[in-house]
């Protein structure tokens, strides 16, 4: 029984290093599009920035302005939303839980 141990032992670093060895190996070249200005800049639809966990009602309005519309409350805590034209932005109370960008596929 030792000696099979010991033989297992053995043989097991040589045949991973043969496995290896042996496996074939290729890779592909990916080109990716040279991105617009807007892109670099930062300035895409994804990069807008969004009000942050926490921040309050009135911080909100201070930072990024007046909200295309304001809708709530719904439910029990009191969950109230704010549509902004990249963005929407829900609130517990007065504190921000979560803000959403809007995705629009050209």
């Amino acid at each position: 029984m030792m000696f099979l141990q010991t033989v297992q032992k053995a043989t097991l670093p040589a045949v991973l290093a043969a496995l290896c060895w042996a496996t074939p190996v290729a890779a592909d070249t990916v080109q990716m599009p040279n991105p617009s200005t807007d892109v670099q800049l930062g300035r895409a639809p994804w990069n807008v920035p969004i009000p942050s966990r926490g921040m309050t009602k009135a911080e909100v309005e201070a930072s990024f302005g007046q909200p295309l519309s304001m809708e709530g409350p719904a439910g029990t805590p009191p969950i109230y939303y704010w549509e902004y034209t990249a963005y929407t932005v829900y609130f517990e109370g007065q504190h921000v839980i979560h803000a959403v960008r809007k995705y629009k596929p050209e």
